[in-house]
């Protein structure tokens, strides 16, 4: 495509309340569940949708997006194929970062931490939590390996479907979650003259500190 596409007047001019040192928690997992849950009454689709990014053995990023099944003081857990390119990365390089943008509030959350696979145990609670056409699928799926086309996929679901009919699906062994443990995270309000604001929260020495950033 030769035309160039312009997109400076898709702008908007943010305006909300101030978010500063003096309105935050001390912990910031206390302070993203305040966040999460006006998310979630103000009715955001999908408000657990969260960018995840890693990176290449090679050092290149790749980024794209995954739900949030649960989080705690521990970190925030998500699911996926141990085999698919983001497990591949996650086991050569345990480090990730996260992103949620919740536009309707004018709100960003950036999470950087370390990752470690959660317990056979909390993976086998959510897989049988699942709908039983969604444990099927992770069966099915061979993650980001090619296909010939979605026939294939289609024949495999309904093979495995005839394999385990009247029968409790196993957790496949290659299926699982991951937590992101943080040590790094980032509240961003956004604010009129684009003088947002920006709270992190660091982890030092086990304790955060928490600091104002220039928007």
């Amino acid at each position: 495509m030769d035309e160039k596409i312009s997109l400076a007047d898709m702008r908007m001019n943010y305006t909300s309340s101030p978010f500063d040192e003096t309105h935050v928690l001390k912990n910031p997992i206390a302070q993203f569940k305040v966040w999460f849950d006006e998310a979630v009454l103000s009715k955001i689709d999908e408000p657990n949708a969260m960018t995840l990014a890693t990176v290449s053995n090679e050092g290149f990023p790749n980024a794209r997006i995954v739900l949030l099944k649960e989080f705690d003081k521990n970190g925030f857990v998500f699911y996926t194929n141990y085999s698919s390119h983001k497990g591949i990365e996650l086991e050569l390089n345990r480090s990730a970062a996260l992103v949620f943008f919740w536009k309707e509030l004018i709100r960003q959350v950036r999470i950087k931490g370390k990752i470690e696979r959660v317990t056979r145990e909390e993976s086998e609670e959510y897989f049988h939590s699942r709908p039983r056409e969604s444990q099927l699928g992770a069966w099915a799926s061979k993650q980001s390996s090619e296909i010939p086309d979605r026939k294939f996929l289609e024949n495999r679901f309904q093979k495995l479907q005839n394999e385990f009919e009247g029968k409790v699906i196993p957790l496949p062994p290659f299926w699982g979650g991951y937590r992101v443990i943080p040590f790094e995270i980032e509240f961003w309000q956004g604010r009129e003259s684009r003088l947002h604001d920006r709270i992190l929260y660091t982890l030092i020495d086990n304790d955060w500190k928490i600091n104002r950033l220039s928007p």
